[in-house]
């Protein structure tokens, strides 16, 4: 049974937010192998928690597909991958302080992350609880972050918000139709969405899908940390 997600205590005493936090930390420890690790968000050295063998979360998952099992899913959220890094990069340059701020598909939430850190009100979202535990286990101190299960299609937040984040969410179009409803229904009047991947060749089509849908398309391009001949395509996406 999938765990849902924790809700944060309602006040800020110290011995209650310890508690709530060895309780998910406890609930994570019973799903997958997980650990702190450093990282730099938003400009930041930050404590973040990460899942410890991607590569064997995903053999499981394959295992249990070939033996017939339903519903299985693939744990591609337990890889932080460098195309959030990149949005992190890219919205340096965006007056954040007290803006609403959605992710969609987060996985762990590193975009999200980056986008409180520099002072907006952030959703962090993601269709699987088992990435949202770690989620909030990173952004726990911040009063302005917040981890919600969304699944595109079938659940909605009750606001909308004037900027939409996503990294990596565009890698199979089996999800686009999803996620079109999704961008519609949170996304606020003149707000804008923004996209990133490493310039997949499936991102192509996913842009030739998107504009006859009646959406508005540029890109931008910053620097692969990881690899200097390539970059991560920043996709920003309005209603026309």
């Amino acid at each position: 049974m999938t765990p849902s997600v924790l809700n944060r205590p309602a006040n800020q005493v110290d011995g209650d937010n310890a508690a709530w936090i060895r309780k998910l930390e406890a609930r994570a420890s019973a799903r997958y192998a997980w650990h702190y690790e450093p990282v730099m968000a938003a400009g930041k050295r930050r404590r973040f928690a990460s899942a410890t063998c991607p590569d064997d979360l995903l053999v499981a998952a394959t295992k249990r597909q070939e033996a017939g099992e339903q519903g299985v899913e693939e744990p591609f959220w337990a890889t932080v991958w460098q195309a959030a890094v990149g949005l992190d990069w890219f919205i340096e340059t965006f007056d954040l302080p007290g803006r609403q701020v959605l992710e969609l598909g987060a996985g762990t939430g590193r975009a999200g992350l980056a986008a409180a850190l520099r002072g907006a009100e952030v959703t962090i979202t993601d269709g699987m609880t088992d990435p949202l535990l770690l989620a909030q286990l990173s952004t726990w101190d911040l009063p302005n972050c917040h981890v919600r299960r969304l699944r595109w299609g079938e659940e909605q937040l009750d606001r909308k918000f004037s900027l939409i984040l996503g990294s990596d969410v565009t890698y199979n179009r089996k999800f686009w139709t999803e996620l079109e409803v999704a961008m519609r229904q949170h996304l606020e009047p003149g707000g804008v969405i923004l996209f990133s991947d490493p310039c997949r060749l499936i991102a192509n089509e996913f842009r030739d899908w998107i504009g006859p849908r009646g959406w508005s398309y540029s890109e931008s391009h910053v620097p692969h940390c990881q690899d200097a001949h390539r970059s991560i395509r920043i996709m920003q996406l309005r209603l026309a």
